[in-house]
């Protein structure tokens, strides 16, 4: 039996076996979550965002994961490389910081440019 994944904001998804780890079924989407170490929970760039409907279809975050994230566990952050897909299931992956803000420096840019046109 297959489960499907939806990776927010694109929309890409994906039909996985149960246990396939968020990671993986993204790589599998076309929707690449950033990660450095292998899927080994070495470098926490693969944080993905989970609702609490998500969250019972996901893997419950290991000891070592609830140490690794601390406080935003809570917060409804998981590790893409840890959480194993249990059921039908949609996440969001954040939008990298940096991209984040380059896009809104942009974005007033071209408003400013905008407002002296008129």
């Amino acid at each position: 039996m297959k489960h499907e994944i939806t990776f927010k904001p694109s929309g890409k998804k994906t039909a996985v076996s149960p246990g396939t780890t968020v990671l993986a079924a993204s790589r599998r989407a076309g929707a690449p979550i950033p990660a450095r170490c292998g899927g080994k929970m070495g470098c926490l760039m693969c944080k993905i965002e989970v609702d609490d409907q998500a969250k019972e279809q996901l893997s419950p975050p290991s000891e070592a994961e609830s140490r690794k994230l601390g406080s935003l566990i809570h917060t409804g952050i998981r590790l893409a490389c840890q959480s194993k897909i249990e059921g039908t299931v949609t996440v969001t992956i954040p939008e990298d910081k940096l991209k984040a803000a380059i896009r809104k420096q942009l974005e007033a840019a071209r408003q400013r440019d905008q407002e002296d046109l008129w």
